[in-house]
C-alpha cells in the first residue's frame, strides 16, 4: 500500500499532525484536501456556496472533459505560462488517470486528445471525490465564507462570513476565478490573496463568445456552419480555429470562437482594435470557388441572384451576404451578376470581416484569464513566497488553458502539488 507525497492511500487515516484548511470546494480545493490527506494532514474544505464541486457538474457540457492527452504547455496562457510546467510535470496526465482510475472513473480519448468518463457523467466524477473525501475523514463545511485569511502565531485564522473563526497551520487558496459566479467563483479569492501581500493580473473573461458590430445579427442569428475562424490585429492573424460557429444576437459562439477568445480579450483590453475573420467555404480555393459559382449562376440563370445560392448557403443567411457583398439588386437575374459582382460574393465567403467590440460577461465565461501573479509563487511547491504555510492552486492563479481539458488538468496538477506541500513542507 502506497503512502506519502504522491501515493493515493494511507497506511492510517488516524495520523492527523498538521491542520490544513483548503478554501474552495472546486476542482483543485477536493484534489487538494485529498492530496493533503494522503499526507497525514488533518483536513478541512471551507466552502462558501451550499455544495461542493458545482462548477465541476458543468464542465464538458456535462460530462466532465477531465483531460487531454496532449499538455504540451503551448495550451496554457497568463503572463508567465511556462510557470505551469511545474506541476504539470509534478502531477501529469498519467498520475492523474491512474488516480482517477484507483477512485472508479474508467475513461476514454475523443478527438482532439479530450478525456471523458466512460458514463459521460461529469456527476460521477464528483461523486468518486466526495466518496474520496468521506472515506479519508476529511471535514467539508459549506455555506462557510473566507472574508479574510489572517497569518497568526505560525498558523492561521479564517474569519468566516457567520463570524465565526477557524484555525489552521497551512492554508490553501483554490477559490476558484472569476468566470460562472452562479457556480461558485466570484473572484473573492483575489482580495485574500491581496490582504496577504499578493499581486494579481488583471482578470478578464476567457473561453466566452465573441461581441460583433453589425447591423444584422438579429436576422441570423441561430444559424450555424463549418467554419475557419482568425482573429486579427492590425491586420496579422494572431491566431485560428475551425468547427461549428453559431450566429447570435449580440455577435457569435461555438467552439472554434471560444477557443478565439482569450486571444481577442486581451487585445481589447488593451484597447487594440480586434477583427474577426470567416471563412465560410474554407473547403475549396478561391480557384475553385469562382469555377463552382461560374458553374452554378449559369445553370440557375433564370433565377434570380438570391434564389440561384438556396441549397447551397443557408437560406436565412443568403440576402445578408449579398448585402454585405454590396450587391444593391440581390434578386436581379443569376445570369446578369457581373465578374465584379462575382468577386464580392467570392471575397464574403472567404473572407467576410467583423469588428469585435468586446466579449461575454463573466455569466458566459467557462475560465478566468488572469489572476495572482505566478511570480509570488513556488513553481515546484505552489507554496507563497510572499506568505509562509499559503498554498495556491488552480484558476485563481494567472494561469489559463485551452478549450479542450486543460483547464481540469490544471486544477488537478496544481492542487494535488498543492496539497502534497501543504502536508509536508
Amino acid at each position: 500500500m502506497l503512502k506519502g507525497e504522491w501515493g493515493y492511500q494511507m497506511k492510517d487515516y488516524g495520523a492527523r499532525k498538521i491542520k490544513v484548511a483548503v478554501v474552495g470546494g472546486g476542482a483543485a480545493g477536493l484534489i487538494a484536501a485529498i492530496a493533503a490527506r494522503y499526507n497525514g494532514a488533518g483536513v478541512t474544505v471551507l466552502e462558501r456556496m451550499d455544495r461542493v464541486g458545482k462548477k465541476i457538474l458543468a464542465t464538458g457540457n456535462g460530462r466532465c472533459n477531465l483531460s487531454n492527452t496532449d499538455l504540451d504547455i503551448a495550451h496554457y496562457h497568463g503572463t508567465n505560462p511556462k510557470f505551469a510546467f511545474g506541476a504539470l510535470s509534478r502531477f501529469d496526465f498519467h498520475q492523474t488517470m491512474e488516480l482517477f482510475e484507483r477512485l472508479g472513473i474508467a475513461w476514454k480519448v475523443e478527438e482532439g486528445g479530450k478525456v471523458f468518463p466512460v458514463s459521460n457523467q461529469a456527476s460521477s466524477v464528483l461523486d468518486v471525490l466526495r466518496h474520496e473525501l468521506e472515506t479519508l475523514g476529511v471535514e467539508t463545511r459549506c455555506n462557510a465564507e473566507v472574508k479574510e485569511i489572517e497569518p497568526k502565531n505560525s498558523g492561521f485564522i479564517m474569519h468566516l462570513g457567520d463570524g465565526s473563526r477557524f484555525k489552521a497551520d497551512r492554508v490553501i487558496l483554490a477559490t476558484g476565478g472569476k468566470a460562472a459566479p452562479q457556480l461558485g467563483s466570484n473572484g473573492s479569492g483575489y482580495l485574500l490573496a491581496q490582504k496577504l501581500g499578493h499581486s494579481i493580473v488583471e482578470p478578464f473573461p476567457a473561453l466566452v463568445q465573441l461581441k460583433l458590430a453589425a447591423d444584422f445579427l438579429k436576422q441570423v442569428s441561430g444559424i450555424k456552419f463549418i467554419y475557419l475562424a482568425e482573429i486579427q490585429v492590425a491586420a496579422k492573424p494572431l491566431a485560428r480555429a475551425e468547427g461549428e460557429i453559431l450566429f447570435t444576437d449580440y455577435g457569435i459562439s461555438g467552439p472554434p470562437i471560444l477557443a478565439l477568445s482569450r486571444s481577442a480579450g486581451e487585445h481589447l483590453r488593451r484597447g487594440e482594435p480586434v477583427t474577426l475573420r470567416l471563412n465560410l467555404i474554407n473547403y475549396m480555393s478561391r480557384d475553385e470557388l469562382e469555377l463552382f459559382i461560374i458553374k452554378r449562376l449559369q445553370q440557375q440563370s433564370h433565377k434570380t441572384l438570391s434564389f440561384s445560392l438556396v441549397g447551397w448557403i443557408n437560406k436565412r443567411l443568403i440576402p445578408v451576404l449579398l448585402r454585405e457583398a454590396g450587391i444593391v439588386d440581390i434578386n436581379k437575374p443569376a445570369g446578369q451578376v457581373t465578374v465584379a459582382e462575382r468577386n464580392a460574393i467570392i471575397d464574403i465567403l472567404q473572407d467576410w470581416r467583423f469588428e469585435v467590440t468586446g466579449v461575454n460577461t463573466w455569466q458566459q465565461a467557462q475560465v478566468t484569464a488572469g489572476g495572482i501573479n505566478v511570480r509570488e509563487v513556488n513553481q515546484k511547491t505552489m507554496a507563497s513566497k510572499l506568505v509562509p504555510g499559503l498554498f495556491l492552486a488552480g484558476e485563481v492563479l494567472d494561469i489559463d488553458g485551452d478549450c479542450g481539458g486543460y483547464n481540469l488538468q490544471w486544477a488537478w496538477s496544481s492542487g494535488y502539488v498543492a496539497g502534497v506541500g501543504a502536508a509536508t513542507l
